[in-house]
């Protein structure tokens, strides 16, 4: 798959192919190939389970308030001079959350000013926007869509630019679905170490 460094899935020949199109088509739809770096899928109709396991790219840095414009301080107020409005909404809601929205006023689309409030010295430093907090809810609510319908009792890991998601229709046994899922990283660390990609 392009984007991807390793893509296997394991299942009957069959359920292969058709998961592999499956998982392209929610992976693009979802913007998720450049994040993405290896995914492998483990599929046993007879138990039934569902195991995806992957891993990540490191996602881009979080937006700050010094990234959406510049800060001038003075007079007991602050005053953002706004220089790219893409993350302007979210760093307004950002600065009413914790600030209060009496103490922060927008006059006009490029300027936005604080006031009636002590500023903090590392406003510029604060986060408007990080990256990595709605990347596994988003992961997991792709693999959600790949998994099939009706497997209710999951299990969902995410850590250290790796997650894993095992699903079914019964109860999942710790140690087994640990096994395979330790076997899956296994499998796609080799592949990466040795530079194989499908």
């Amino acid at each position: 798959m392009a984007g991807l460094d390793y893509f296997e899935v394991e299942a009957t020949e069959d359920g292969a192919d058709n998961y592999r199109k499956i998982a392209t088509t929610v992976l693009q739809d979802h913007n998720l190939l450049s994040i993405v770096e290896g995914l492998h899928l483990y599929i046993d109709p007879e138990f039934p389970l569902f195991v995806a396991t992957g891993l990540i790219r490191p996602p881009r840095s979080a937006i700050k308030v010094s990234d959406v414009g510049n800060v001038l301080v003075q007079d007991g107020k602050a005053v953002i001079a706004v220089g790219d409005e893409t993350y302007l909404a979210a760093m307004l809601k950002m600065l009413w959350d914790r600030l209060g929205h009496d103490n922060v006023d927008q006059p006009d689309r490029f300027t936005v000013i604080i006031e009636n409030v002590e500023i903090p010295k590392d406003v510029e430093n604060w986060i408007v926007i990080d990256p990595s907090e709605s990347l596994f809810k988003d992961l997991i609510y792709a693999i959600q869509v790949i998994a099939p319908e009706g497997f209710k009792v999951r299990r969902e890991n995410y850590g250290k630019n790796r997650f894993s998601y095992a699903a079914s229709e019964n109860t999942l046994p710790e140690k087994d679905v640990a096994v395979i899922i330790s076997d899956c990283f296994e499998k796609m660390d080799k592949a990466l170490v040795e530079g194989v990609s499908e």
